[in-house]
């Protein structure tokens, strides 16, 4: 696990946008393209806006999403439609895998696993992501893992429908099996709300039920926790 600290969320940002772009030309000239799962949220989104002006052969990147709403396209809580305003309509890139959010969560999840399978990288059946963007939530859940949430989980895609802090989750998330085979995971964390469960997912005692963050261990890549000070305070 690496840990790196930044003044801010602009300092992250551009930090990880530099070091998307090496991954990206590093993955293209080893096996001809660029797998990357998204996250959504307000940290994340300001790493697309600033990839939006990178020069990167897009044709060789494939876009897919850690977790999705089931919600139209155009609602501000589906992180496609977010990423599309700030990101594809800009660099025109067609390599898009999103969820297809219109459908129900069961339906949404079964059809993403097929899509996933279409780029299957045996023995597994799903791809090896060569990046995948993670966020927090101040109660420790990551993707749409949450607390009290199954931590067996044997799919590559489940539908999230129980009730969530006393509202239905109404979400599709790809899970740990798939997560932690990725070659590379960040997670982007900003914000001093987040401090002090930034500290107990990487330094506290081990309670994957209660904190699914830290479900996220990479079989056989690198784990990397991209902070800035206010949610590093306490590391």
């Amino acid at each position: 696990m690496v840990i790196l600290k930044f003044r801010d969320s602009d300092e992250l940002s551009q930090a990880a946008a530099k070091k998307f772009i090496e991954l990206a030309g590093q993955a293209i000239a080893e096996r001809g393209r660029f797998l990357v799962s998204l996250s959504g949220g307000s940290t994340p989104m300001k790493l697309y806006e600033r990839l939006a002006n990178e020069i990167i052969d897009w044709t060789r990147v494939h876009f897919f999403w850690g977790d999705e709403r089931c919600v139209p396209v155009d609602n501000p809580g589906n992180t496609y439609g977010q990423t599309k305003k700030i990101l594809f309509n800009k660099i025109g890139t067609t390599n898009i895998h999103r969820v297809r959010s219109e459908l129900e969560p069961e339906s949404a999840s079964a059809d993403y696993a097929k899509t996933l399978s279409g780029f299957m990288e045996p023995p597994l059946a799903f791809p090896r992501f060569d990046l995948v963007l993670l966020g927090m939530g101040e109660d420790g859940h990551t993707a749409s893992l949450f607390p009290g949430s199954p931590v067996e989980i044997e799919t590559p895609t489940i539908a999230v429908t129980a009730h969530y802090q006393d509202r239905p989750a109404n979400r599709v998330s790809l899970t740990p099996k798939v997560f932690n085979q990725a070659r590379e995971i960040w997670f982007l964390v900003t914000g001093a709300g987040k401090a002090e469960m930034v500290c107990r997912v990487i330094h506290g005692e081990r309670n994957l039920e209660r904190y699914p963050a830290q479900r996220i261990q990479p079989v056989n890549g690198s784990l990397v926790w991209m902070v800035d000070e206010a949610a590093g305070k306490f590391l």
